[in-house]
């Protein structure tokens, strides 16, 4: 902690929801030019605890200071007012408008005559160039790249005052340069004394970036220390409360012939296609696609799963034996109201297993859904809970066990992995890649789509990028360095 009086404390912070108890009675300060990280699982009470900052919720408990101030709880003008600015893991710009316009938005009253655009436009290259944050105010937000973004949401935060600014996982859309650029521009905002709440999974950016660490467990904080005097590996044990070990990939046991093969496959127009996409799946191999989501992923994700089809060239699948792991576990992965059981058997209810004639073999598929959640310990809802019950970890718990595992005890031939790990605590990271490594060395080709490098560069055993629905070629995940992906990532040839 620095010698000066915090810029923010919250003490004594309590959120119930229910029988809930999402942030018990925590207490935290961080002081002037201080980058502080805020770490901890699934339901930890991180979202809360950052809502009730920013005014989205009241406590049921505590108080919470901002510059020596009390700050008013429950009320997000109050938090702006007083400094506190949020740059969101998904960007809310308005893709149709200019730089300037955007971070206007808000900012003038509705039956304010006129626009004062000149002041404005002046006062955001000034604070464009004092941070070190260049971008065109007159650039259309669609023709931005991802870091460009993320750059006019950082100035949307100054150009209002913020002299806290929290971070939330800012840089699990970038590329390794665009990451780079973002923590020099971190180091030039602290030094001019800008305030950091820094929310992140990934233990080695914490570690580079944070002065100081807060984890967060169960609702409780349960610890609090300089990230010079901890380790990556204390940290993981402090979130989920016992060592936590990253499987490693050995060399593939068994790499056996293509069970998926597409020749120049392009599908449909739009940023969302593929185009002249060549691309062969083996047996016994995990081929990791890297790249920005939204270039391609969700388009070869859905061919290969049956829900999209080619415009053109040849797409060559197996008849049976398909798993997906979609990207959206909330949106497409369960039906939230549906209790866990049906979710579990939801694709294969066509399946004799599970359907006799029009009716459902209800006894059976409950006993499949019993066996899901033994072998892939899903935890916290019953069969009959509603699948939204469950935390992320285990609601992929759930996806996971309902695409590997089979009634009659089959392996799946191909598994298409769409961001498996996305926004999971690394004690979950570390269960769902275990389990991609298992299904590949019993024999599975499995496709890992994954913004995340190091986990694509972990489990890889052949690596190819994609950008603007161009695939390149396969090479082995050895041939790679963060540097080639990072450019070919960025569309460089």
């Amino acid at each position: 902690m620095t010698a000066a009086a915090p810029v923010l404390r919250m003490q004594g912070i309590t959120k119930r929801f229910g029988a809930l108890v999402a942030n018990d009675a925590i207490s935290l300060e961080l002081g002037a030019g201080e980058v502080l990280a805020l770490l901890g699982e699934n339901g930890a009470g991180k979202s809360t605890l950052v809502s009730i900052l920013f005014g989205h919720y009241t406590p049921d408990a505590g108080r919470i200071e901002a510059f020596g101030r009390d700050l008013p709880l429950g009320q997000p003008r109050a938090a702006l007012d007083a400094g506190i600015g949020m740059v969101h893991q998904h960007f809310t710009l308005a893709d149709n408008l200019g730089v300037l316009d955007n971070v206007l938005l808000g900012t003038e009253p509705l039956w304010q005559p006129f626009s004062r655009r000149r002041a404005a436009r002046a006062k955001l290259l000034d604070v464009a160039q004092r941070f070190g944050l260049q971008v065109s105010p007159d650039a259309q937000v669609a023709t931005l790249s991802v870091g460009e973004r993320q750059r006019v949401e950082i100035l949307k935060a100054l150009y209002r005052g913020a002299r806290i600014l929290i971070l939330d996982e800012p840089t699990a859309v970038l590329t390794p340069q665009e990451s780079e650029s973002l923590f020099a521009t971190l180091a030039d905002l602290v030094r001019q004394g800008l305030s950091v709440i820094f929310i992140s999974h990934k233990l080695a950016e914490v570690m580079r970036v944070a002065d100081r660490v807060v984890v967060l467990r169960g609702g409780r904080r349960v610890a609090d220390a300089r990230a010079r005097e901890t380790s990556a590996q204390e940290l993981a044990r402090w979130m989920v409360g016992q060592d936590v070990a990253l499987p490693t990939r050995s060399a593939a046991a068994r790499r056996g012939d293509a069970v998926c093969v597409l020749e120049d496959v392009s599908t449909g127009s739009g940023r969302e296609r593929l185009e002249s996409v060549s691309l062969a799946l083996r047996a016994g191999e995990i081929t990791a696609i890297a790249g920005v989501s939204g270039n391609g992923q969700l388009a070869l994700a859905e061919l290969l799963s049956g829900l999209r089809t080619p415009s053109s060239g040849k797409l060559r699948l197996p008849a049976e034996g398909i798993a997906r792991i979609p990207e959206d576990r909330h949106g497409t992965g369960v039906i939230g109201d549906l209790p866990v059981w049906e979710n579990a058997v939801s694709e294969r209810l066509r399946t004799p297993a599970f359907r006799r004639g029009p009716w459902i073999r209800r006894q059976a598929a409950r006993a499949h859904a019993h066996a899901i959640e033994q072998a892939f310990d899903v935890r916290g809802a019953g069969l009959d809970s509603p699948a939204r019950s469950l935390s992320g970890g285990n609601m992929q718990k759930l996806i996971l066990g309902r695409a590997l595992l089979a009634p009659d005890g089959s392996s799946p031939r191909l598994i298409v992995a769409h961001q498996p790990t996305w926004g999971l605590d690394v004690g979950a990271v570390a269960y769902v890649q275990q389990q991609l490594l298992r299904a590949r060395d019993a024999g599975a080709a499995v496709l890992l789509i994954s913004d995340d490098l190091d986990e694509v560069m972990a489990l890889g055993d052949r690596i190819a990028v994609m950008h603007a629905g161009h695939l390149t070629p396969t090479r082995a995940g050895s041939a790679w360095t963060r540097e080639s992906i990072g450019l070919a990532m960025a569309g460089a040839p």
